[in-house]
């Protein structure tokens, strides 16, 4: 699947780039204290947000009590990615046989810019100048493998030819996971376990016998011991592939949507991978090229650390398309064969130029045998046809027509779980891992009510007098029976439980707490409640005006 290309790697990288492509996208001031956000923790921030005391993984909270000041921005691979795409195609003029290996980080063969521009720190500075007369910041590191090139890079280093491994071996063990284009996230649990084990340096665990770390750590112990002893798993390959392997789609009319590319970018992935594991095959570098309506030719390789998914190829495929057609667009409107606001991407009338062609092909595969796919006996045949119904659906109706759910954090059932669009990254609204004070405990219910219209019930005493809420949050009188819903109307109460006030966002509204129930309509309460004859439920409290509260079924307990 390609050809290995011999001699030392060039890898270029633009620190905190998510951080800094946010910060573009949203016009904020360079200089401010910046920081990307995901499940209220930091994911990446600005040199002068850790020069304020911010830190990878540090709760929003916390962030802005040490920095007031602090610009707060959400994740967003496509904006990294799609403002990734003019610092690529700048390096690629000057250093031919980029690829990328995520937004922020490219590498080439040293070989070609080192003998034209003098040696390989003549090319480090040149490639530097090109890319930071875009503003933006960038550095370098050379090495004879990729994978310690990446380290180099972090370290803005150049390794002597043959050095590598002297290099790697003065590195902490903690820099084995700085990067994800060299780390899978597990590896944090292996590097965790070394230090405790008094393993502190790379030098140190590259000392240690390769098949007793085989025998001790697995394979992802294996794969860290050769890059602590400096030896990379894979290099740089050449663009040639088996064309049986290669889909292609031409596009009439032209595609000039961001939108509209992304769902035949998605089809164009679930078709390659169909074809690939029909071969046994699982691709690691992807080549992604487009043909454009006057006439050139568009091309960009992506590297992933692990085996893609349909999914991950797919995201990949609309990062690109949405930098090519963000640039394309910027490019005819300096030449005054367009108009219109730049921002607006994928909300642009089309016009008459677009992308014409479309063709994914695998550079570099491996032996499927080393993916796991699905533990019930599934070769992915049935998960690939599923995929192509999906994105029909999504084409014909718009990416929310099919939603995935994702395990979320929350204290109510419906908190819990995230609906995203299919084919998005599976992305929870609030981290599960936080601790949730006062939330449910299990068992959960097995069904759960579409919040936008619950079942409304109404509860009533021995008398057959509505039962209430207090101000003080307990109950006006013990529920006998349930009146006013479907299959349970007139059904005499066994069993209940409750009620359990939900005090969430008090600070919202200051109000004394002899009045939680009646006074704020953010407050509720939840009780779960044992039918005669019927399944258990889950009930809350929506509270309101005085008498004016209802009972709403929450879950059900089949």
């Amino acid at each position: 699947m390609g050809k290995r290309v011999a001699g030392r790697v060039l890898v270029l990288w633009c620190p905190d780039w998510p951080a800094v492509a946010a910060g573009r996208q949203a016009r904020i001031p360079a200089g401010t204290p910046l920081a990307v956000f995901h499940a209220n923790r930091v994911q990446t921030c600005t040199a002068t947000a850790r020069a304020a005391g911010i830190r990878i993984g540090m709760r929003r909270r916390e962030a802005q009590s040490r920095c007031p000041e602090l610009a707060v921005l959400p994740q967003n691979h496509d904006v990294a990615a799609r403002l990734f795409e003019p610092v690529a195609a700048a390096v690629e003029d000057i250093a031919p046989g980029l690829e990328v290996l995520r937004p922020g980080m490219l590498a080439c063969p040293a070989r070609g810019p080192s003998r034209y521009f003098g040696g390989e720190e003549g090319a480090a500075e040149q490639l530097t100048d090109v890319v930071e007369a875009l503003d933006v910041e960038a550095v370098i590191g050379i090495a004879d493998h990729l994978e310690v090139a990446v380290l180099a890079a972090r370290q803005q280093r150049i390794v002597p030819p043959g050095q590598d491994a002297a290099f790697c071996a003065g590195l902490p063990i903690a820099e084995l996971t700085r990067d994800s284009v060299i780390a899978p996230p597990e590896r944090r649990e292996l590097v965790d376990l070394l230090i405790r084990l008094g393993i502190t340096s790379c030098g140190a665990f590259a000392a240690l016998p390769t098949e007793r770390v085989a025998t001790r750590f697995g394979l992802d112990g294996v794969a860290a011991h050769r890059l602590a002893s400096g030896l990379g798993e894979r290099g740089l390959y050449s663009r040639s592939v088996p064309d049986d392997l290669v889909v292609q789609r031409r596009c009439d009319p032209p595609l000039n949507r961001v939108d509209t590319a992304a769902f035949l970018g998605r089809a164009l992935a679930e078709e390659l991978h169909a074809r690939l594991a029909d071969a046994g095959l699982a691709c690691t570098r992807l080549a992604i090229s487009a043909a454009t309506s006057d006439g050139r030719t568009l091309h960009r390789v992506w590297r992933a650390a692990r085996p893609l998914t349909a999914e991950a190829t797919a995201d990949r495929m609309r990062w690109q398309l949405d930098g090519w057609l963000t640039s394309e667009r910027l490019r005819q409107q300096r030449s005054g064969s367009s108009a219109g606001n730049d921002d607006a991407v994928g909300n642009t009338e089309p016009d008459q130029h677009g992308i014409t062609v479309l063709r994914l092909q695998p550079v570099e595969a491996v032996d499927a045998g080393r993916v796991q796919y699905g533990l019930w006996g599934s070769d992915g045949a049935d998960d690939h046809r599923a995929g192509w119904a999906f994105a029909r659906v999504q084409g014909l109706l718009g990416p929310d027509a099919v939603l995935t759910p994702v395990r979320s954090g929350g204290r109510g059932p419906a908190d819990k779980v995230t609906m995203v669009s299919w084919g998005d990254e599976r992305r929870p609204e609030r981290d599960p891992d936080l601790p949730w004070p006062g939330a449910l405990p299990a068992p959960s219910p097995s069904r759960i009510a579409d919040p936008a219209r619950p079942d409304k019930l109404e509860l009533r005493d021995a008398a057959g007098v509505p039962v209430s809420m207090t101000p003080r949050g307990t109950l006006s009188a013990d529920p006998a029976s349930i009146a006013g819903l479907s299959g349970l109307d007139g059904a005499e109460v066994a069993a209940w439980a409750g009620p359990w006030v939900v005090d969430e966002r008090w600070w919202d509204a200051k109000v004394p707490a002899q009045q939680l129930i009646s006074a704020r309509p953010r407050y509720s309460a939840r009780m779960q409640l044992v039918p005669v004859d019927g399944p258990a439920l889950l009930l809350r409290y929506r509270a309101g005006p005085p008498a004016q509260g209802c009972w709403l079924v929450e879950g059900r307990y089949d």
